[in-house]
């Protein structure tokens, strides 16, 4: 809990941000876990990914847009991505955040901003899931996606096994048949609506993952632990459950064995692809979750910013 503390308060510091996201190691490191800066980054990641047997999300990274030019770009460049994806015949879909569209700025903006983007992947018979950020937007999050979901049948949403909210929350959506991926939760989140507990993440994971297998609606259990694999499958195979009715979701560059052991044994496997300029946010909530690679960073970031200081004028 100490380290992830320390790398969130990292991640929001804009001179360590700076320095971090201009040094080769730190830039090096990051490639391991999303595509490139480009869409065309994307797209020749996504290709290997489909050519190893795998579906994809792609992932414009960005978050908490600050103007409505911000927000416009954002979506634009999201619309832009849906059409490349159908273009080059890619086994994907797409994945956003609110905040991207400019939920911090005003809810009917991100609304409309969300609209155009379904539009676009209506259009072109994609997917695409909202995904879901720290708690303070879990309420907004949710409303929006109740509100567009009659409309599109073609948007699915996060649950994030680590808030205590999450099994009411569930319980709502699987009743207008809403597909949901479910996730541990990656923000920093504070006791009073988090299990501070990795034990009793994991225990909330397992009851959420039975719900949804229960229900029937197709389903997304996103996850590199193996004990909670073993139990979907234990459960898939109880329920009687087709491994054709649910899917295992991973992140890029994170337990390729896995994702390879998964898909040869039948299961649908897809593959969280993240890309772009705004890469830094995300990138430290991986480090989150690997002390050692904080260390790590840390060390070299300390080590560029001693050097700075000695080149700079006195």
């Amino acid at each position: 809990m100490v380290v992830r503390q320390a790398v969130f308060r990292l991640s929001q510091e804009p001179h360590l941000r700076k320095i971090a996201t201009t040094n080769p190691v730190t830039r090096s490191m990051a490639l391991r876990f999303f595509a490139g800066e480009t869409l065309d980054d994307a797209v020749r990641a996504m290709q290997q990914i489909n050519a190893r047997g795998m579906s994809g999300t792609l992932d414009h990274l960005g978050e908490n847009v600050r103007t409505p030019a911000e927000a416009q770009e954002a979506t634009e460049a999201l619309c832009t991505c849906l059409r490349r994806m159908k273009a080059a015949g890619l086994d994907c879909n797409l994945s956003l955040k609110l905040t991207q569209l400019g939920l911090d700025l005003d809810e009917e903006r991100a609304s409309r901003n969300l609209g155009r983007v379904l539009d676009v992947a209506r259009e072109l018979g994609t997917f695409v899931r909202i995904d879901m950020e720290s708690s303070e937007y879990v309420d907004r999050t949710l409303q929006l996606f109740t509100e567009v979901k009659g409309e599109y049948p073609n948007v699915g949403v996060v649950i994030q096994s680590y808030l205590y909210r999450s099994k009411k929350d569930l319980q709502e959506l699987v009743k207008v048949g809403a597909r949901v991926r479910l996730v541990k939760g990656a923000y920093l989140e504070p006791e009073r609506v988090a299990f501070p507990n990795k034990l009793d993440v994991d225990a909330n994971y397992l009851r959420l993952t039975r719900t949804l297998l229960e229900e029937g609606v197709y389903s997304a259990i996103a996850t590199h632990d193996p004990a909670m694999i073993d139990a979907a499958r234990r459960y898939a195979s109880e329920l009687q459950v087709s491994r054709s009715d649910f899917e295992f979701q991973m992140l890029f560059g994170v337990r390729r064995d896995l994702q390879d052991h998964l898909l040869k044994q039948g299961y649908r496997v897809r593959i969280y692809t993240p890309y772009g300029t705004q890469w830094y946010p995300y990138f430290m909530r991986r480090l989150a979750e690997r002390p050692a690679n904080v260390m790590f960073l840390v060390g070299n970031v300390a080590r560029e910013t001693t050097a700075a200081r000695r080149r700079a004028p006195s």
